[in-house]
């Protein structure tokens, strides 16, 4: 599957590097078929014309979207950026909606500066990985954000993972309510400060257990663990 950069009136186009693997790589020709997405809806598109830097496609016919679970936001303290970078692939393959990468007090120093230039690359990431997901969206990642500010902006279900003890499993977390919002540490931990804020601003602590996860798979973990439920919930 593709997202199309240009889609209206039966027909849609492929730009740039995408349309150049298409033509170097895949070594597409007229008259193949592939699935498009113009982000809302999903198609079956014939290719119809290649030329250097585009492909064009016309869509013959709109296919079943498939679903992508429950509504996930991920807000998601800064990390080492090959390891958040491999995060956002993961919840991009899990179904999340959006992730919003936060600067907290223990995120490592130097990460948020540096944020701003890697954005363009984590879009791409989103991109490449909901293809590949057949995503009819692909998740969208947000600029960095400030974290006191970031916690009052979440809707729904707020889940603020905290690995201090006496917080109850995520997994009793029964309710589906849409959307949900997780909120996952940085590498040092939460401080207390940052604890009482986000209680403060009606998020909910809980944890995964007694295990001591890496930042990023705490974060998938708990991911993981709302779309099992939400997914058993929808089947019965």
């Amino acid at each position: 599957m593709f997202y199309a950069d240009e889609a209206g009136a039966g027909r849609a186009r492929i730009l740039g590097e995408t349309a150049e693997h298409l033509r170097r790589v895949l070594r597409v020709e007229v008259g193949q078929q592939y699935e498009i997405s113009d982000r809302s809806v999903l198609y079956l598109g014939r290719i119809s014309a290649l030329s250097k830097g585009a492909v064009e496609f016309e869509l013959t016919e709109v296919l079943p979207a498939r679903r992508q679970g429950a509504q996930i936001t991920v807000f998601a303290a800064l990390v080492k950026f090959d390891r958040f970078e491999w995060m956002l692939e993961k919840c991009s393959e899990l179904g999340v909606d959006s992730v919003v990468p936060i600067v907290a007090a223990r995120s490592e120093t130097g990460l948020d500066k540096a944020a701003g230039k890697r954005h363009p690359r984590w879009v791409r990431i989103c991109e490449e990985s909901g293809q590949q997901c057949r995503r009819v969206q692909p998740m969208q990642v947000t600029p960095c954000a400030d974290f006191a500010a970031a916690i009052t902006e979440a809707a729904g279900k707020r889940l603020f993972l905290d690995e201090a003890g006496g917080v109850p499993l995520l997994s009793g977390v029964r309710e589906a309510p849409e959307p949900y919002a997780i909120c996952a540490g940085p590498e040092g931990g939460w401080t207390g400060q940052e604890r009482e804020q986000a209680l403060a601003a009606g998020w909910q602590a809980t944890t995964l257990g007694e295990n001591i996860l890496r930042a990023e798979t705490a974060a998938l973990v708990a991911v993981s663990q709302l779309q099992g439920q939400w997914w058993s919930q929808e089947r019965r």
